[in-house]
């Protein structure tokens, strides 16, 4: 039986002519649902209606049961995303998890937030801090009589006591000037007044807790130190803001940081007013000291580079990225030659000369050469190890230059007993 005879007895005659009529009528508008309205006036002038075959039937069938399904809803892609909606690519940071060996871990749940923020985990900073006043110290000591052994390890551990103290203050001052700024910044996004585990409000308590024990070691030593360390409080609190404002923050670090290198010989009792060679060496060893904070901070500042750029953080390293090197090399030189002058200034000796200017040029060269500024775990090494190395040398030849006149004193003295014994 052919198609036609087929499609005649199962589609009755009335019925197909107005399914085919519907279905070739030209809408009224282009969207599908108006695919069922009226037949148009040539539809209707039709006379004798014309017979599809089955294939055209079924595609109309097809195309509009196509139309009348509901949209399927896609999976969003990056494409069809806003910028902002779009995952990134980068791996998820970490989240905070609370320390489980070390200092921090052996104190009560409640106190490691501000034990943080003290920075007594990270103590680097406080030996930073530290090393200017022994370095003024073992200076000063010739000076002062020479003071004995017994006075100047004495000064030395209130000077590490207060460094301790005065770090922890000047670091909580720094996270509540930047409370806004370290969320963005991946080293410091846990910081615990980033990460809201302490409000401002109790930093604020807690950093004049930490001014007023500083205050109580302060005391400690001769009372005109007092007139000489209160002015270091401001470098201490404009630190922070300066990185907003220049690209050379370290240089206010470098004021606050070598506050110590003045310190050491008031605590011996050498008055600087009325002893100009005295006044001279603290001034050569002061910005000698300030030229080793920038050094070594700008080896740190490499750390976040990309993020400070992101967050609109100045730094000495954004600004000198390519030629870091040099500057640090500059920045060397000038350490030496201030130590040096500061040396002459008083009289030292050979030790120092060999010791602690020698030493300090070979471990500073060692160190600009081999660091790996493009490595964050390189940085942070040279950072935390070149504190002991340099800091450690210096300290050892003005200690050798020191013993050496305190002893070679004693003999002197005691000459002339043994010529009047006899």
């Amino acid at each position: 039986m052919s198609s036609r005879r087929l499609l005649t007895r199962l589609v009755p005659r009335q019925t197909f002519f107005h399914t085919t009529t519907r279905f070739f009528t030209k809408p009224s508008c282009s969207s599908p649902p108006c695919l069922g309205i009226r037949p148009s006036r040539q539809s209707k002038a039709l006379t004798k209606p014309r017979l599809l075959s089955l294939e055209t039937l079924h595609n109309y069938h097809t195309t509009n049961s196509l139309l009348s399904q509901p949209e399927i809803p896609t999976t969003p892609t990056s494409a069809t995303l806003p910028t902002s909606a779009v995952p990134s690519s980068d791996p998820p940071l970490p989240e905070y998890v609370p320390p489980t060996t070390g200092l921090l871990s052996r104190l009560p749940p409640s106190w490691v937030p501000y034990a943080e923020l003290a920075r007594l985990d990270k103590p680097t900073g406080s030996y930073y801090l530290f090393f200017p006043c022994l370095f003024s110290t073992l200076l000063a000591a010739p000076l002062a009589g020479p003071a004995s052994p017994a006075a100047v390890i004495g000064t030395s551990l209130l000077f590490i006591s207060g460094a301790i103290i005065m770090r922890g203050a000047g670091c909580a001052i720094n996270d509540l000037w930047d409370r806004n700024l370290d969320p963005h910044v991946t080293r410091t996004r846990l910081r615990p007044i980033a990460r809201r585990a302490i409000t401002p409000f109790q930093g604020l308590v807690f950093t004049g807790s930490q001014l007023l024990a500083g205050l109580a070691v302060l005391l400690q030593f001769p009372f005109e130190c007092f007139w000489y360390a209160t002015p270091s409080l401001l470098f201490v609190a404009s630190y922070p803001l300066a990185k907003r404002v220049t690209y050379y923050p370290q240089f206010v670090l470098g004021l606050t940081f070598s506050w110590g290198a003045i310190m050491g010989f008031p605590a011996l009792g050498v008055d600087l007013l009325a002893n100009q060679a005295a006044l001279t060496a603290a001034a050569c060893l002061y910005t000698s000291n300030i030229a080793w904070t920038v050094l070594y901070d700008m080896i740190y500042a490499h750390m976040d580079i990309k993020d400070d750029a992101k967050a609109g953080i100045k730094s000495i390293a954004l600004k000198h990225d390519k030629e870091t090197k040099q500057v640090l090399t500059g920045l060397a030189v000038a350490q030496i030659a201030l130590l040096a002058g500061a040396g002459a200034a008083v009289g030292a000796g050979p030790a120092f000369f060999i010791g602690s200017c020698g030493g300090a040029a070979l471990t500073l060269g060692y160190m600009i050469k081999k660091v790996d500024l493009k490595s964050v775990k390189d940085c942070w090494w040279w950072f935390v190890n070149g504190c002991w190395i340099t800091g450690g040398v210096i300290s050892l030849g003005l200690a050798a230059d020191y013993l050496l006149k305190y002893y070679g004193q004693e003999k002197l003295e005691e000459k002339p007993e043994e010529l009047e014994s006899a």
